[in-house]
């Protein structure tokens, strides 16, 4: 999937040189070590004839999730410390390594990332309000969704002359999904808005 903001975005920067995609690790990129100016260009390396997908024999996979495109690395890649995977992602700003691990928390713990829709006060509500036991309550959830972030790196920089500015996002992602049961999405969104003289985004 290629980030289409990211596109006009780059379009309204000055030229500059871009670093080769194919010099980019997509290890390094899931664990959040590049700039967002390297990703975009690593990213919108993937819709081209020759780009790094075809270059280092991924195979587009079909995705259950149609926001995102998927691919089968021809080997395993080591991410989260130790965790093993062969398929990732790409989102429309995010590239995601899809792990076999059911529960999201013990990942997020290590990397001190919160969960934005914890589940718990929800349930406690439920069992408050209707006179059953917290366990009955929580047994009977499904599915519990994980969906969190922690900043890694935020840079803006100020219009300059006739140049635009931009403010640069660098955030480690943890989540799951309902299209993946018993999987964790582990990954690095790169955000980037290009901004007025007055540093307000165009």
């Amino acid at each position: 999937m290629v980030p289409l903001l990211a596109l006009s975005a780059l379009a309204l920067l000055p030229l500059q040189v871009a670093p080769d995609p194919a010099r980019i690790s997509e290890v390094d990129a899931i664990e959040c070590r590049i700039s967002v100016p390297d990703y975009n260009g690593f990213a919108l390396s993937l819709g081209e004839a020759d780009g790094i997908a075809q270059a280092r024999h991924w195979k587009k996979i079909d995705s259950a999730n149609p926001f995102l495109s998927e691919y089968e690395l021809p080997g395993p890649i080591t991410v989260a410390g130790s965790y093993r995977t062969s398929r990732i992602a790409f989102s429309a700003n995010a590239i995601l390594a899809i792990l076999d691990v059911a529960d999201p928390a013990p990942i997020a713990r290590g990397e001190n990332v919160p969960n934005a829709m914890d589940p718990d006060p929800m349930i406690e509500d439920l069992a408050r309000t209707s006179g059953r036991r917290y366990a009955e309550v929580a047994a009977e959830m499904k599915f519990r969704k994980f969906l969190g972030e922690r900043i890694v790196k935020d840079v803006t920089e100020p219009a300059k002359g006739e140049e635009f500015g931009t403010h640069m996002v660098v955030a480690r992602s943890i989540s799951n999904a309902t299209s993946h049961p018993g999987k964790t999405l582990y990954g690095c969104a790169y955000r980037m808005e290009i901004l007025d003289k007055d540093g307000k985004p165009l």
